[in-house]
């Protein structure tokens, strides 16, 4: 009796070796396809939102042409076309005449003002289209 119980013990241990093995080996396989399953979900997801990103694009780019269409050519050239005296006899003051200036000029002619003044001085030439 005590072989036999012996026997259907160490067969008993031999099968749950087995046993385990097997669910060692399923967990792998296991953690394997979810794996998988988690980069296939995040491709989509992506494309998803490359997709989304595209039509937020599109639109974008039909508002800004809708906007460049409907502006009006007086907001694009301003009406002024003359600057103000004090300009135009600072700017003649450092040779700077009638017609348009070129820029590494006027950077000359302007070095003794402030930022702002800069500034602004450059701000009247390219509203009176001025600049180079």
């Amino acid at each position: 009796m005590e072989n036999e119980e012996r026997e259907t013990a160490e067969r008993l241990e031999a099968a749950t070796a087995s046993l385990e093995k097997a669910l060692q080996w399923l967990e792998q396989h296991q953690e394997a396809l979810t794996g998988d399953v988690e980069r296939i979900s995040a491709t989509v997801e992506q494309s998803r939102r490359e997709a989304e990103l595209a039509e937020k694009l599109a639109a974008a780019e039909r508002e800004l042409a809708e906007l460049k269409a409907a502006a009006s050519p007086a907001v694009l050239n301003p009406l002024r076309k003359t600057l103000p005296v004090a300009t135009s006899e600072m700017l003649a003051k450092h040779g700077v005449g009638e017609g348009p200036v070129d820029v590494r000029t006027l950077d000359a002619a302007l070095a003794g003002l402030s930022l702002e003044q800069r500034i602004a001085v450059k701000t009247q030439l390219l509203r009176a289209g001025a600049i180079v």
